[in-house]
């Protein structure tokens, strides 16, 4: 998650009004005897210049350059207040003194009092408009009003004043990075990356400006032009690890984990004793965070005890362990690392949407939304919490489904079929559910037809978080050449995901055999008992089984067992591959009704590319390849080779709607030599039926 920009207005104060010493002292006059306080002022050695001043009031107390020098080093260590009252008191004194009214009004500054100073300034142009620190000291007062077009006008006359003064173009360095921010958050991001890049016409690769310029970049998601603006950063050692460290982010946001850990190892390499803390810190972050992203966990792991045990408990290790508790699936852990970060800063941006982050992963969807609109409270229009919401909040609105689709094989056997589904979540635990179905089958060799129409109506409840009883009914209404009848089917299944890395189905189905027309013909209905069962690992291993027990009406059972090992070479895309196996047996068989074997066994190789709509924005085309081939064996029969193929396309046309053309081919399950084909088309639309759930969730007002 990218954190949201922080504007560095406040430097501009002191970087423009320490010069202005200079300008006053020669204008008042001063005795060679406070030249060092002079230097220590310029210097920024703010502490001693007041100790300074403070030794020259005590042989001359009526020296006016001296006090205020003393106010300005006051003020500048760290004491407004006192700073104020000491211009007040010269300005009881010089009630008409300009120069003393201007550091009045810097005071008010440093008090932060802006809308005070706003008005003080008004009246300091009024006597004077071409008053360099009045027009500088204006802007600077607009600027962290965060008035920033009006800022930007007295910046330029300021400019105008004293073209090419260095404070002048400090101050409006960070006018327009304080601007930009604001049209970040207002998500203008050309108008925003505009004003960086008129920074960097007077302030030539400018470290700071190319490091908010690559994080507008990023935040826009134009990560080529992050990559190229990252790599501007190079007039230091330091700017070079920072080149390095934001490359390294920018591989991993164009899929390249083995990239991002390359450049960031580099980073480290260039650490030594003059790195600067906060760079340090910087660079070990992303090293364990390209760590994390590669899944090196005990690597990751690892280092973060060593930092821990090294500096404490800091809440940037901790926002470190919990992003890797989230990757490792433990969440609770996870979330008790950000309770911590919370409990010693409670507007920590990792700390309120990352744990956002895992409660969704637990499946405590309101305390989710609870912790994502608590960090735009904080963080007004912050990206990536509004996109969280927004991601959370498609997860709960109402959605539906058409597949139309033909298929045929080489048995003749042909068939149109429509599927319609519906999902209408009511809150965060229950949604009802809905679907239709009609399928046409024909054989014209046979001249035989038949029509089936299903309805269904039910409901899902997850009454423990990650645990959820789904439940579907309704009438299948067959109409047949020869028969015409109605049937229950139902779909009960209880499906568990809280257990770490796993996940379980079990379930019954009722349904009637519909594949074609002959078997429509003998009304036979299968009950099916079912279990699925799939675990993944942390090292990239994954497993599913199936396991389906069927009874029919005809008085025949069948067993049928698929398991299926698979290793994840790719996540982004994702690319699998593995080896399945399927076993199957019939208790009676009926060859010359349907394919029942007393043993079938079959084993294949696969691999699965994938880029899942879930991982896409709109705009954006998502598909998904499969790839199969091995060999069935049947009965006692030799071996015969199958192949399985599967494919689609889509096209994400808006948050609410996406359409995909597939197709696939199979000869699994043969019953001849010859083999069998079986070959299937057909498009799939969704569509989000509203902008946002039904119920109200808890959000920002």
């Amino acid at each position: 998650m990218m954190k949201p920009f922080q504007p560095y207005l406040q430097k501009a104060l002191k970087k423009t009004y320490v010069a202005i010493i200079v300008l006053l002292a020669a204008h008042y006059g001063y005795s060679q005897n406070m030249n060092a306080g002079f230097e220590l002022l310029e210097k920024g050695d703010f502490k001693q210049a007041k100790v300074f001043f403070k030794d020259i009031l005590k042989d001359y107390p009526d020296n006016k350059t001296a006090q205020l020098c003393l106010g300005r080093a006051t003020g500048l260590s760290g004491n407004p207040d006192e700073a104020t009252t000491i211009f007040e008191e010269l300005l009881e004194q010089y009630p008409q003194d300009f120069e003393i009214k201007l550091n009045y009004a810097e005071s008010l500054l440093w008090n932060k009092k802006y809308i005070a100073a706003k008005s003080y300034y008004q009246g300091l142009l009024k006597e004077n408009d071409q008053s360099f620190p009045a027009v500088l000291g204006y802007a600077n007062t607009l600027s962290n009003l965060k008035e920033y077009p009006q800022a930007q006008d007295y910046i330029n006359k300021a400019l105008v004043i004293d073209p090419g003064n260095p404070n002048a173009l400090t101050s409006k360095k960070y006018i327009n990075l304080g601007y930009s921010n604001q049209l970040v958050q207002a998500q203008s991001y050309e108008s925003a990356t505009q004003l960086l890049k008129d920074n960097l016409e007077f302030l030539e690769y400018d470290t700071e400006t190319l490091q908010v310029l690559a994080n507008t970049y990023l935040i826009a998601t134009q990560v080529d032009s992050a990559l190229i603006t990252y790599q501007k950063i190079n007039k230091s050692q330091t700017d070079s690890i920072l080149s390095l460290n934001g490359i390294s982010l920018v591989q991993h946001l164009k899929g390249k984990e083995k990239t991002a850990l390359q450049y960031s190892k580099k980073s480290m390499s260039i650490l030594n004793t003059t790195t600067p803390k906060n760079i340090e810190q910087q660079t070990i972050e992303r090293n364990i965070q390209a760590l994390i992203w590669n899944g090196k966990y005990k690597e990751a792991e690892a280092k973060l005890s060593d930092q821990i045990e090294q500096s404490g408990p800091e809440n940037w290790l901790l926002a470190l362990r919990a992003t890797l508790n989230i990757y490792k699936s433990n969440f609770k852990n996870s979330i008790n690392d950000y309770n911590q970060i919370l409990m010693t800063d409670s507007t920590s941006f990792d700390g309120n949407l990352g744990k956002s982050n895992a409660q969704k992963a637990m499946g405590n969807y309101k305390d989710a939304y609870t912790s994502a609109s608590k960090t735009l409270e904080i963080y007004k229009d912050q990206k990536d919490a509004l996109q969280f919401i927004k991601n959370l909040d498609q997860q709960f609105t109402p959605v539906a489904t058409v597949k139309p689709s033909y298929s045929f094989d080489n048995g003749d056997n042909e068939a149109y079929n429509l599927d319609v589904n519906l999902t209408v979540p009511l809150n965060t635990k229950f949604a009802l559910l809905g679907s239709y179905n009609y399928r046409d089958t024909f054989n014209d060799q046979l001249s035989s037809q038949a029509t089936t129409q299903l309805f269904q109506i039910g409901a899902a409840y997850e009454f423990l978080p990650n645990i959820k009883l789904k439940g579907i009914a309704g009438i299948n209404s067959i109409n047949a050449d020869n028969n015409s009848y109605e049937e229950l089917t139902t779909d009960i299944s209880l499906q568990i995901k809280s257990i770490k890395l796993q996940s379980i189905d079990i379930g019954f189905k009722r349904n009637v055999e519909s594949f074609n027309t002959a078997l429509l013909e003998r009304q036979l209905v299968q009950s099916n008992y079912y279990i699925n069962y799939n675990l993944s690992t942390n090292f990239n291993l994954g497993w599913f089984t199936q396991y389906f027990y069927t009874s029919q009406n005809d008085g025949n059972s069948r067993n049928l067992l698929f398991t299926s090992l698979y290793y994840n070479l790719l996540k982004k895309p994702s690319l699998k591959a593995g080896l399945n196996y399927q076993y199957i047996t019939f208790e009676n068989q009926v060859p010359t009704v349907y394919f029942s074997p007393s043993r079938f066994n079959a084993i294949e190789i696969f691999f699965n590319l994938n880029r899942s709509i879930d991982s896409i924005k709109k705009d954006q085309w998502y598909y998904d390849l499969s790839a199969a081939t091995g060999y069935q064996f049947i009965e006692d029969n030799g071996r015969q080779s199958t192949y399985r193929l599967q494919a689609s396309l889509g096209y994400k046309f808006s948050d609410r709607t996406a359409l995909d053309i597939y197709g696939q081919q199979s000869n699994i399950a043969s019953t001849t030599a010859a083999g069998f084909t079986f070959t299937e088309v057909g498009f799939r639309f969704k569509w989000l039926l509203s902008n946002k759930p039904l119920f109200e969730t808890i959000r920002v007002k």
